[in-house]
């Protein structure tokens, strides 16, 4: 390392950029000069300033304890076809097997029968408009609402509306019959006809050999479970203790990489702000007592196994009610904390990784450490899988096995059943209350590997092969993979990593296509 980026960037010898021996105190970082810090790169949405305890209490009071539920996609299914008429001594049709209007009428109740089970076996919210049928470009302009759609799945059956379809559609998907159905015109000709354009090569913006779905309805699902995560994860709206950082980058680049690219709408709260609103929850007894009721009832509850102070676990459940009345007012469904440990300790007299923990088990998202080169890949992740994500750090990989390992680790893992959880000090510091959460051996695991100039995404998938104890952050696990370990070593980008329970190797590449982000899939 040169003497330049030791500058600009020090060696560090803890995973947290808290850590290495600097100092934090509650009023280490002024309000003025927080707002300075981060505003001069733009990346600050809102600040909330002038903040009173009981307001945000209130608004913790009213805050769902289930978190916020993902919005529904909207789809909007068109059948294009056409109805030729027989002409003598020439061809007169082309390919398929809609040739009359009543063929036509038989296929959209094939479709809407075939998207109603469809909704029934969806594991993320989906609404589709009734299908709706036209013969050409013209009538495109006929279908009330179509802007409004999330996606378009346009059902080509015969003749040719492609062009005035995508104009007016966010996304698209082109669904061609070859045996489930009359077979389709463009089941011939979408690669050389529409997408290649009579050429070699893909001359059409937006739309793909991905995009393009022959038969399988379970293709179908999860293209549009991806474009839900999509779609709800753009413009997301996050509050950010501290303000918006990236681990080991130049202030406020990458958070304005994340608003070009996610269009991200970071909220703000300083310390000073923060730690006067503990202050204020601490002196309120009402507030404190709600606070050792949750906490005597969560370590009570069965698979849970107390190894620190319990004063750090009541605190812990006081900051998650702060935590939840700031979301509340700021609109938020998601939260990271920049200095999350140096910082957050003297103001709460706990870590926040408990804290960060229980919201993600609740449906929210909670992020340390305010790492917006990975943050991006967990609000996506969540918002596909509709399970909490796992924000890590890797370790070098090694015969076929890489350690990941945090202290915010969350305990619903596959999004509904609590893992068993040993709540110990936060390793680094040997304070406060973090979960040691036993995640489930043979587990498959989605893992998302961020670079730091939203370019390239690296992915694996693997198993849970070990849950470890080592001295290193509390929630570990031992994952294994397919791919070399020099070529997992060589290709890694960027510094935490992102995992899920669950396979969604496929809707991560789709969605990164869609941003313009390469998606590696090393374990293809």
């Amino acid at each position: 390392m040169t003497q330049e980026n030791e500058t600009r960037n020090p060696m560090r010898t803890t995973c947290c950029p808290c850590g290495g021996g600097q100092e934090h105190s509650a009023t280490s970082m002024s309000r003025r000069g927080f707002l300075q810090g981060v505003s001069g790169a733009g990346a600050l949405g809102m600040a909330l300033t002038g903040l009173t305890w009981s307001a945000v209490a209130t608004a913790a009071q009213a805050a769902s304890q289930a978190g916020p539920q993902r919005r529904a996609l909207v789809v909007r299914p068109v059948l294009v076809y056409d109805i030729p008429r027989r002409r003598p001594q020439t061809s007169w049709r082309s390919w398929g097997g809609i040739q009359t209007q009543q063929d036509a009428d038989q296929e959209l109740a094939r479709i809407e029968k075939e998207l109603n089970q469809l909704k029934k076996e969806a594991d993320f919210p989906v609404e589709f408009a009734k299908p709706i049928g036209i013969r050409n470009g013209g009538d495109v302009a006929k279908i009330e609402g179509l802007e409004n759609a999330d996606v378009t799945i346009v059902y080509a059956a015969g003749g040719n509306a492609f062009e005035a379809l995508a104009k007016r559609s966010k996304n698209m998907i082109v669904f061609c019959r070859h045996k489930s159905g009359p077979v389709y015109l463009w089941y011939e000709i979408i690669s050389p006809r529409y997408l290649r354009q009579h050429t070699d090569a893909l001359k059409v913006q937006g739309l793909d050999d991905g995009d393009v779905v022959v038969d399988n309805q379970e293709e179908l699902l999860w293209r549009l479970r991806a474009l839900c995560g999509l779609q709800n994860t753009l413009g997301t709206k996050i509050l950010c203790v501290g303000g918006p950082g990236a681990w080991a980058q130049p202030a406020g680049v990458v958070p304005e990489l994340v608003k070009k690219v996610w269009k991200f709408d970071m909220q703000t709260v300083s310390y000073e702000e923060l730690g006067g609103l503990i202050k204020q929850a601490r002196a309120d007894s009402a507030a404190v007592g709600r606070a050792k009721e949750r906490a005597s009832k969560y370590l009570k509850a069965p698979r849970v196994k107390l190894e620190t102070k319990p004063e750090f676990v009541e605190n812990a459940f006081l900051l998650e009610e702060v935590f939840l009345g700031l979301m509340k007012k700021a609109d938020c469904r998601a939260i990271t904390i920049n200095g999350c440990m140096g910082t957050i300790m003297p103001l709460a007299e706990t870590s926040a990784c408990l804290t960060l923990s229980l919201l993600n088990d609740a449906g929210y998202m909670a992020f340390c450490e305010s790492d917006f080169v990975v943050i991006p890949s967990g609000v996506l992740l969540v918002n596909i899988s509709g399970k909490p994500m796992f924000l890590n750090d890797p370790t070098y990989p090694h015969d076929g096995v890489i350690t990941l390992a945090h202290c915010t680790g969350p305990r619903r893992m596959n999004g509904k059943d609590l893992e068993p959880v040993r709540i110990l000090t936060h390793f680094e510091s040997d304070y406060g209350a973090a979960p040691k959460v036993q995640m489930h051996k043979g587990q498959m695991t989605t893992n998302i590997i961020p670079d730091f100039l939203i370019k390239r995404w690296v992915g694996i998938k693997g198993p849970i092969v070990e849950v470890p104890f080592l001295d290193i952050c509390r929630c570990q696990i031992d994952i294994s993979f397919k791919c070399d370990s020099k070529l997992l070593a060589e290709k890694m980008p960027g510094f935490h990593w992102m995992t899920c329970y669950g396979d969604y190797m496929k809707e991560i590449g789709y969605t990164c296509k869609k941003l313009g982000i390469q998606w590696e899939d090393l374990t293809v």
